[in-house]
This record gives C-alpha cells, sequence and structure tokens, in this order.
C-alpha cells in the first residue's frame, strides 16, 4: 500500500476526506481500489512522482522496452481478465507511441487505461519541447480522454474512465496527469466502485426470437467477437445441447464453444467460398451472436435471403449487407439462457446440409498433418502446434498469412485460448499478448506465434521477458518476406515487388538477450523441439523457415472449388 496516511474524516458539510497527500499517492491509491495488478511501461521525468508513489504499492510495475508493447500487454490483460489493463509513458514521444495499441484495444474490445505523464500546466518551464496535444489525439481512439488539471479531480477521473473502459462494448481511455498535478497536495479519497448489473433482453424480444427459431427449417447459431468477452459458454453450450442446432465461429470468436463439438461448422477465416460458407449460404436463419463490425462480415445479407436475430449487448450498425430483422438487446448470456428455457426443438428442423458441409470441410482440414517438406507447410504446422499444447493452452498470434491458416485449421477448446487480432490486425502484438497472457496465467502453457515481420517490430521485449524469469516459446516463422501482402499480391496476379527483407540469427539474436535460440532444419523436428521447450525454464526462441508457396492456390481455389462441389 502507498506510505501516506489516507484514513478518512468528515468535513463540517458531511463530506468525507483524507489527511493530506501528494496527488500522485492519491492517483495510485484509486488504482489499487479499482483492483489494478500491473502497471506496464516506460516512465519519464514528468512521471518520477507517480513513480515514487507506485514505489509504495502492491501494484507491480512491468517495465518494457517500448510503450506500444506496454499497450499492448495492458490491452491483452483487459481482454483476458475483464478487468482493466494498466499501461503508463511519459510525455511527446512516449505517449504517441501508444497510438496502435490504443486503436487495438479499441476496436478489440479490450479495457485499457494509458497514463501519460505532461509538463507543469500552471506554468511553463521549457516552452513548447516534446509537448503534443495527446488528449485531442486519443480523442477518437478512446472512449475517454482528459487531462487532469487539478488533484482533487483524480478520484473521480480515475473512476469514470475505469466504468467506461469496462462498459459495453469494452475499450481504451487515456488519463494525462501533468508534473506539477502530480505533486499538488490533496485531502480526496478514491472513489469505490458501484454495484453494477447489466441490462438484460427484453421479454418479448426473446418470444420473438424463439418464435422465429422454431419456425425455420435451418436454423444455424454464429458466435462472434462480442461473444467471448463475458462469460457466455455456458449458456451457448446449454442452448447448443438442448436444440442441435450447429454452430459457427468467427476468428474472435473462437473457443467461446468448444471447437471439437460435434456440431462445430468451422471458422469463418475466409472472406468466403470456404467449406463453412456453404454451411452458412445453406441456412434460412443465422442466429448472430456477439456480431461485431470490427471483424470482416462472415456473411452478406441480400433483401429475400437469409433472416438474421441480432443477439447482442447493443443494437446493430446496420449498413447495405447487415440488416437484422430482430434485436434482441442485452446482456448475451442472460439473453440465451431465457432463449434455452423457452424453446422446444423442431422435428421439422433439417441440419443435413450442414453435416454433410461438416463432413467434407472436416476431411480437408486433416490433409498435410503429415506433409515433412521443408521448409515446413503451414498445414504441418498448424497441427503441429494443435498437438503440443493442452486444452487451456494458450497460443498468442501475430498478423500474417499464417493467422488464417490458424483461425481455420486451429480447433480451440476454451475461451481466448487463440489470442488473434481480426479488429485492428496489427503486426507486432503477438510476443507481448502472450507475455500478457503469461502474467496472467503462470500455470498454463503459453507459446507466440510470430511471422518474422511482426516479431522484429517488437522482438526487443525479449529482454523484457527474460528478466521477469517467465516460462515462454516463442515461433519464429521465416519466409524473410511480408507473406500476408504475398499472398494478395499474388492473388491480384502482379508481379512480386517490394516485400522481401533479410532476417538477423534469429538463434544467435535470442541468445543476445539472455533467452534460448533453437532452429528447425527439417520439419519432423518441431514437435519434439516445442515439447522440450514447453518443459524447460526460461525463454525460449524457434526459428521455423515456412514455405507459402500453395498459399494462393490452396486458399484462393482449390478450396473454394472442392467446396462448391459438396
Amino acid at each position: 500500500m502507498v506510505g501516506c496516511s489516507l484514513q478518512a474524516t468528515k468535513t463540517c458539510d458531511g463530506q468525507r476526506k483524507g489527511t493530506a497527500v501528494k496527488a500522485s499517492d492519491l492517483f495510485v491509491r484509486a488504482l489499487e481500489a479499482e483492483g489494478v495488478e500491473y502497471v506496464f511501461g516506460i516512465p519519464g521525468e514528468e512521471n518520477l512522482d507517480f513513480l515514487d508513489s507506485l514505489s509504495r504499492s502492491e501494484i507491480r510495475l512491468v517495465l518494457t522496452r517500448h510503450e506500444q508493447a506496454a499497450g499492448f500487454m495492458a490491452a491483452t490483460y483487459g481482454r483476458l481478465t475483464g478487468r482493466v489493463g494498466v499501461c503508463l509513458s511519459t510525455l511527446g514521444p512516449g505517449a504517441t507511441n501508444f497510438v496502435t495499441a490504443a486503436a487495438y484495444a479499441q476496436l478489440g474490445g479490450m479495457p485499457m487505461l494509458m497514463i501519460t505523464g505532461q509538463k507543469p500546466v500552471k506554468s511553463s518551464k521549457q516552452g513548447q519541447f516534446q509537448i503534443v496535444d495527446i488528449v485531442d489525439m486519443m480523442r477518437p481512439l478512446t472512449k475517454y480522454t482528459r487531462q487532469l488539471v487539478s488533484g482533487a479531480n483524480i478520484a473521480s477521473r480515475v473512476r469514470e474512465a475505469f466504468r467506461l473502459a469496462q462498459e459495453e462494448k469494452p475499450g481504451a481511455v487515456h488519463l494525462e496527469l501533468p508534473e506539477d498535478i502530480a505533486a499538488e497536495e490533496v485531502h480526496e479519497l478514491p472513489i469505490e466502485k458501484s454495484l453494477v448489473r447489466r441490462p438484460v433482453a427484453e421479454e418479448k424480444s426473446i418470444a420473438a426470437a424463439v418464435q422465429m427459431i422454431e419456425a425455420a427449417d435451418r436454423p444455424l447459431l454464429l458466435v462472434g467477437a462480442g461473444a467471448n468477452r463475458k462469460l457466455t459458454r455456458k449458456s451457448l453450450g446449454g442452448l447448443i445441447e438442448k436444440t442441435g442446432i450447429p454452430f459457427v465461429t468467427t476468428q474472435m470468436g473462437k473457443g467461446v464453444v468448444d471447437e471439437n463439438h460435434s456440431l462445430f461448422l468451422g471458422n469463418t477465416a475466409l472472406s468466403s467460398g470456404d467449406y463453412v460458407h456453404r454451411a452458412v449460404d445453406a441456412a434460412d436463419l443465422i442466429i448472430n451472436v456477439g456480431h461485431d463490425v470490427v471483424e470482416k462480415p462472415p456473411f452478406f445479407m441480400q433483401s429475400g435471403g437469409v433472416k438474421v436475430i441480432h443477439l447482442n449487448f447493443s443494437s446493430a450498425a446496420v449498413d447495405p449487407v447487415y440488416f437484422p430483422q430482430l434485436e434482441v438487446i442485452g446482456d448475451i448470456a442472460n439473453a440465451i439462457w431465457q432463449i434455452t428455457q423457452r424453446i422446444t426443438p423442431q422435428t421439422s428442423w433439417n441440419f443435413d446440409r450442414f453435416m454433410q458441409v461438416k463432413a467434407a470441410g472436416d476431411a480437408q482440414l486433416i490433409e498435410g498433418h503429415d506433409d515433412d517438406r521443408y521448409p515446413i507447410y503451414p498445414q504441418r504446422l498448424v497441427a503441429d502446434v494443435r498437438s503440443v499444447m493442452p486444452e487451456d493452452g494458450i497460443i498468442a498470434l501475430d498478423n500474417g498469412v499464417y493467422k488464417i491458416w490458424f483461425a481455420r485449421n486451429y480447433r480451440a477448446n476454451s475461451p481466448n485460448t487463440v489470442l488473434l487480432d481480426n479488429a485492428l490486425a496489427t503486426m507486432g502484438a503477438g510476443l507481448p499478448s502472450a507475455m500478457a497472457a503469461r502474467l496472467v496465467y503462470p500455470d498454463r502453457k503459453v507459446m507466440a506465434i510470430c511471422g518474422d515481420g511482426g516479431f522484429m517490430m517488437n522482438s526487443q521485449e525479449l529482454e523484457t521477458a527474460v528478466r521477469l524469469r517467465m516460462q515462454l516459446v516463442v515461433l519464429v516463422l521465416r519466409d524473410d518476406a511480408y507473406g500476408m501482402i504475398k499472398w494478395k499480391q499474388s492473388n491480384m496476379e502482379l508481379d512480386p515487388f517490394g516485400l522481401d527483407f533479410g532476417n538477423p540469427d534469429f538463434v544467435k539474436y535470442a541468445q543476445s538477450y539472455g533467452a534460448h535460440g533453437h532452429r528447425v532444419s527439417d520439419s519432423n523436428e518441431l514437435l519434439t523441439l516445442m515439447k522440450q521447450c514447453h518443459d524447460a525454464a526460461g525463454v525460449h526462441v524457434i526459428e521455423v523457415p515456412v514455405d507459402y508457396s500453395e498459399n494462393d492456390r490452396i486458399l484462393n481455389h482449390e478450396i473454394q472449388e472442392r467446396s462448391a462441389q459438396v
């Protein structure tokens, strides 16, 4: 706890006040009252009072090597726990380095608070040196951004920031703490969290949903990003078991329901034309659970076509390809539970087409699992990773073409065991996200899976992982190019240009940070090597040469042609 006393007294007007403390002490005490465990980031001279207060707190400072990585860690902490992840930077260049992480959290629905420093606001001592209007910069990227202009406002500003960060849809918030405000003497106390219950869906909307589902011939469940933020797994599982309605997932809906379930039809990793899309096309009613427009549309509505029930925390954003006929608005888990209680499975439901497509898709998915060509092919890579990871193991994917393969081919057993970003889809988040997962779940196996391009954007955090004595495995998929864009370039029948680069020796690079470096020289080595690294202490970086030469043929042509024949 902070060293300064915050014992409460009452003023003559009955308000509770504390003994005089430094404003930065109050700020840290307010973070403690919110249950903050970690602050990720890099302090500067404008944060020194805050840093001093933090030094006497039980909150742990995780010193990183780049502010962007700190933001990714804080956002991932929020994604995994539902609580607000907190990150810290100084003013100017430190604060501007939070921009990508802010967008990552905001689009991805991850509760995160950014705290940035600033020069004194009551008197200038260095003109405009390093001064950027960070509050205005953060406005389009956050749910809430404020400069603290009085220590007396800290408690209320912190409480409001946390409230908004966690409220549906969760996202990023920002507070700027100038150094003269941090040093002020204040008498305020932290504001206690209020008890909040999310609204539940109105009874008539539940009745209408039940009626539509019972009247359908081929109802289908689609599980999206919004369902992965709260504990909807039990409710969805209950609905599926009672009704036998098959389900599909979006990339950010992976694992909400165990994807090894017999009624799981597939993941909408590709934009169209995959086996799972043939099932979606056959549905006459889609129960769209947790749909989020930040993801690529998993289906396109047309006038007179499939009917859609929008089941979410908030109403639908309507556009030319999404205009649901019914909206069930409220807590998702409760709405599903209400539907499950009322619904009667219908003998008229016909899922034959769905199961036909599933059988063909499942057969295609296992092709290439034993392919021993080298460099390793994506199908073999995904199969080996799935084989080595336990059911509760967590893989954190950076952004690259391998993300498509993992979303499509890797079966997730539990919520948030596949950490991928299908919202901002930024590179550089894979390693920091895995590190945050390791802090949240120290007893679970965690693996970062990064392309060589994305890995090098935040590879300096290997030092942070080593310093924190993490047990962590990092796969670096090496193709010496920006593979995702190469795939798109090939699909557009354009000449290869502008996407190839060189790389360091990743084994020596890992060793230079004090990590363990390994290189796969034969595809049959990977599985054994991953097992050994997961069972050993320390940070292990495995360089895995990959061959993406068949991406265009398989993902853009073969799958569409074969699935169309089912």
